[in-house]
């Protein structure tokens, strides 16, 4: 069976490291190039994860251990999409620091308390385990998008070797075949 506490917290462990290390050791120029038109960069990913870590895990944690509701998050929102090109290692550090804070708001988290409940706007009744299981998986999915992102000046320059990267062509290299 799934110990999500412990799998979740270690995902959300390692996600601020990957960060770190792609943005120390990446040209800036990389992570900022947005895969193809209307995507987000590598970098955008990140700035949307320091979002997200700001204003919606650990906020939604709090509001599950103190009985309360909590609003949705729109990534779309004037406030919320990434901003004005910020320094890739300081954004990576302050990513860091925000998860060190975070996991001082799971630390009282126990299993029995993964059945909490409270409301979504518009997902209805959530409950903590839920969560908690959404948590790691953004951290994830926003890691492979940032991945698909750099890889893609990679694959468009592959030549005859295009076709083992059919599943992780964005449109732009699509559009120039």
């Amino acid at each position: 069976m799934l110990d999500v506490l412990a799998w979740s917290q270690a995902v959300l462990r390692t996600t601020p490291a990957r960060w770190a290390a792609l943005t120390e050791a990446l040209p800036a120029e990389l992570l900022r190039r947005p895969p193809a038109e209307a995507e987000w960069s590598a970098l955008a990913c990140l700035e949307h994860l320091v979002e997200a870590e700001r204003e919606v895990f650990p906020v939604r944690v709090t509001c599950f251990l103190e009985g309360r509701d909590f609003a949705a998050f729109n990534p779309d929102a004037e406030n919320a999409r990434p901003g004005a090109s910020p320094d890739p290692v300081k954004l990576a550090q302050e990513f860091a620091r925000l998860r060190t804070m975070s996991f001082r708001v799971l630390a009282p988290v126990e299993e029995a308390d993964l059945t909490r409940t409270a409301r979504h706007p518009e997902l209805g009744s959530v409950t903590l385990g839920e969560l908690i299981h959404e948590w790691a998986g953004h951290d994830l999915m926003h890691t492979v998008q940032a991945e698909r992102a750099l890889m893609q000046p990679f694959i468009e320059g592959c030549g005859p070797w295009l076709p083992y990267f059919a599943d992780h062509v964005a449109a732009r290299a699509r559009a120039d075949r």
